[in-house]
């Protein structure tokens, strides 16, 4: 009887020394319970993901010890926010003056400058088309019928006319640049669609803005 519990201590203490044995690559050790292994948790919380961008992106300023110098940061920051929106009103400003180094590539080269030009000494109905979308919604929530049917029948109009004028104005504008510029690729669609979408906006909202008075005669 002895030498059978001998035996069986024995038997049972050898998993648990190939137990101490064995390790995680982490370093946490792996532990037998019965007929399965178990591996304990890493003794701390996984850090969130907001955490572990923080550390990577350096220490966090500590926070201001005295009022004064609070104040002193908060000047800091108001006079950066200060520079970037004074460097912005700069940059429109330049926009609205034709600054080609400022515009969109859309409205960059003199063979667009000229475009506009064409397009700003005009009267166009077109220039009509926000009011026109105003009109539009008025008409459709109003609840008297024949104030909706009557404000659809002059939209469809308006509209029929502003597209038949959009479809001649980028011609016209097409036209006009390929002789001035002969020497250029001028695409026809690209500068009509450039022709009709300045053309719908309201004067006072077109970017750059229009250099030349309504009738001036362009060259």
């Amino acid at each position: 009887m002895n030498f059978l519990r001998r035996g069986s201590a024995s038997t049972s203490d050898q998993p648990a020394d190939d137990a101490s044995d064995d390790a995680t690559a982490d370093g946490r050790e792996t532990v037998v319970v019965g007929d399965r292994t178990r591996t304990p948790g890493k003794g701390r919380p996984t850090p969130s993901r907001r955490d572990a961008q923080g550390k990577r992106r350096g220490p966090v300023a500590p926070a201001p010890k005295t009022q004064r110098e609070a104040m002193k940061r908060a000047r800091a920051l108001r006079g950066t926010k200060d520079d970037r929106r004074q460097a912005a009103a700069d940059r429109r400003k330049r926009m609205m003056a034709g600054d080609d180094s400022v515009l969109l590539p859309r409205d960059r080269g003199p063979a667009r400058a000229y475009a506009r030009d064409l397009i700003d000494a005009r009267r166009n109905l077109m220039g009509l088309f926000m009011p026109l979308a105003v009109v539009i919604f008025v008409t459709v929530i109003v609840p008297v019928p024949q104030v909706q049917a009557i404000g659809s029948l002059i939209c469809v109009v308006m509209l029929v006319m502003m597209a038949l004028e959009g479809v001649m104005l980028g011609r016209y504008v097409v036209t006009r640049v390929r002789a001035k510029f002969p020497d250029q690729d001028i695409r026809g669609l690209s500068y009509g669609w450039y022709a009709f979408t300045r053309a719908t906006q309201l004067r006072r909202l077109r970017m750059p803005a229009p250099r030349v008075a309504r009738g001036t005669k362009i060259d």
